[in-house]
């Protein structure tokens, strides 16, 4: 019922301890209350005068606003621990997401990922606030209420005690229907957001395409799934409340039967039945309201799963083995002997037996298929996945990439340049957040985006990104190469088919302007473009995971090998 896993929140054990007491003091209140209540009714139903019950009254009365207020101290108690784990967890999440980089994200999605951050977080702070201090509730009080019924008339007690069981196994298994209900409709709304950011991302090519219409149907198909799953999981829910309240209703009329004929043969008081049977609704209420509120947190709960899983992922250790003496330089060099990596989910190999060297400012080509290794071994390169073999960064032996060092001399540029929603100097001085204006103004002119900021209302302050001022593929990679170009520290350049979306004449424009900032360089360049090729100095022609090729353009053009099919497959005269 709930994730152990939250006890390891800060302040968890101390916010559930006061609870505990509250709820304690809460019970035995909640006692009094039906107690003298049942007093009350009796005294009156006897004809005493309202004098002569004005302290029983008095008693109940104060009785039942203690009750209430002991709800608000506990609420007091609850929320701002639940805000504060909430807040903290938010913020360890987005440290993950940067620690472990672009991987983690492209394993859950970005609509899935950006979702947690935002409206999974707040889900999780309604799970915790609803559902903790009914967690306690259904521990302490309905038992406390069964100890003092057992001291009236210990047969309603056993009778209660025997019943409590049935209600919960019948809650375990509409439990666990509306949980799997609630898995897959929580899957189909992550399925949703991925839907949607993708949507938004590419709308103007599909615009472009004229497919946006199409894709439309799509969205439509994939929200109505989720809309019927969603009526599924209420229906579910309804249906669990529903036989709840049927079975306590029903016990408490058996209750109430076997009280009328204790009653009607002498063997027992008015006052002490009408307490049972005040306290018997008492009896059942913390098990009906942790019901409720267990199918409306679902998806809280399900969202601090997949928090918690995100957080307890593996991350790398030992940052600290390489010292750079200095930035990458041209006698630097890295060397990858046997190296192998797969993906946590499967034990394939997605790198399999890679051996290479770098070194100084070569210029490294990539080529390959789709799905043949290129990225991967980018994301090895750039520390966010960590694979087993041996790695030399200039004669330093490290058991990852994942190095402080290292990652201090990295630019990377990937096929999609993420634009954040900030100005657009904080966009192009992403590694450079010291730059000046005439800095910034310089690199503009250099990339070409001269036209497209000068037509800019707020200039270098203006708002860009998703909610903001959207960009072209071709600015973002021109404010991607902004950036590389602003920071004349860090020599290791990194870049995953930056040009893949652009069409040829952009491509050949920003080519242009790349090829200079290559020198004082080393650049491993993943591309499915030929024109590229000929202007790296070595080149690694992959294929499942492998390097099946190496050598200069003109090495695997004469080797006669799989480099020349593919180049065939790409120009279009023959399949790879």
């Amino acid at each position: 019922m709930l994730d152990p896993r939250i006890f390891k929140f800060k302040g968890a054990k101390k916010a559930l301890g006061w609870l505990s007491v509250l709820t304690l003091i809460q019970a035995v209140i909640i006692i009094c209350q039906g107690r003298f209540l049942s007093v009350s009714l009796t005294e009156l139903w006897q004809h005493r005068a309202l004098q002569q019950v004005a302290l029983v009254l008095g008693i109940f009365i104060t009785a039942f606003i203690l009750r209430q207020i002991l709800t608000v101290v506990k609420n007091y108690v609850l929320v701002p621990f639940a805000n504060r784990a909430t807040d903290e967890l938010q913020k360890e999440l987005i440290k993950k997401y940067t620690r472990l980089g672009p991987t983690l994200i492209a394993n859950n999605g970005t609509g899935k990922s950006v979702n947690l951050v935002i409206e999974g977080i707040s889900q999780v702070n309604n799970y915790l606030t609803l559902v903790l201090v009914k967690f306690i509730d259904v521990s302490i009080i309905p038992w406390l209420i069964l100890l003092y019924i057992a001291t009236i008339k210990w047969e309603q007690a056993a009778f209660l005690l025997i019943v409590y069981p049935v209600i919960i196994l019948f809650m375990i298994i509409l439990g666990y229907t509306a949980q799997a209900k609630a898995d897959r409709e929580y899957d189909r709304f992550n399925r949703l957001s991925n839907h949607f950011v993708d949507t938004l991302r590419g709308l103007t090519t599909l615009k472009q395409l004229g497919l946006s219409k199409q894709y439309a149907n799509n969205v439509y198909e994939v929200s109505e799934d989720y809309r019927k799953a969603t009526l599924g999981t209420l229906s579910v829910g309804i249906l669990s409340t529903f036989a709840l309240d049927f079975l306590t209703t029903l016990s408490i009329a058996v209750v109430a039967l076997f009280l009328g004929l204790a009653l009607m043969d002498g063997s027992m008081t008015l006052a002490p039945a009408l307490t049972i049977l005040i306290l018997a609704p008492e009896y059942f209420l913390p098990i009906r309201n942790f019901a409720d509120d267990y199918h409306a947190t679902l998806d809280g709960k399900n969202a601090l799963a997949d928090i918690m899983d995100i957080l307890e992922q593996p991350e790398p250790t030992d940052r600290e083995i390489y010292h750079a003496p200095a930035s990458w330089n041209a006698q630097s060099t890295l060397t990858l002997d046997h190296v192998n990596y797969h993906y946590p989910d499967t034990k394939q190999n997605a790198l399999q037996d890679i051996s290479f060297k770098a070194q100084g400012y070569e210029r490294i080509g990539l080529v390959g298929t789709s799905g043949s290794g290129k990225s991967t071994l980018l994301n090895l390169l750039g520390g966010f996945v960590s694979g087993e073999g041996a790695i030399t960064i200039d004669g330093q032996e490290v058991p990852h990439f994942a190095q402080n060092d290292w990652q201090k001399n990295l630019e990377v540029m990937p096929q999609d340049p993420y634009i954040f929603h900030d100005t657009v100097r904080a966009n192009l001085a992403f590694y450079s957040p010291q730059a000046t204006d005439d800095q910034i103004m310089a690199v503009i002119e250099r990339v070409g985006l001269s036209s497209w900021f000068n037509e800019l209302d707020n200039g270098l302050d203006t708002i860009i990104g998703d909610g903001a001022m959207q960009t072209s593929g071709g600015q973002a990679q021109r404010i991607a190469l902004a950036r590389i170009m602003l920071n004349p520290d860090r020599h290791v350049i990194l870049m995953d088919e930056p040009t893949a979306h652009l069409d040829i004449e952009t491509e050949m424009q920003l080519k242009e302007t790349m090829l200079p900032v290559f020198d004082q360089h080393l650049v491993i360049f993943a591309t499915h473009r030929l024109h590229w090729l000929a202007e790296m100095d070595w080149i690694l022609v992959m294929k499942d995971g492998k390097i099946v090729e190496q050598g200069t353009l003109d090495e695997l053009l004469a080797n006669n090998g799989y480099f020349v099919e593919l180049r065939n497959a790409m120009r279009g005269t023959e399949n790879a």
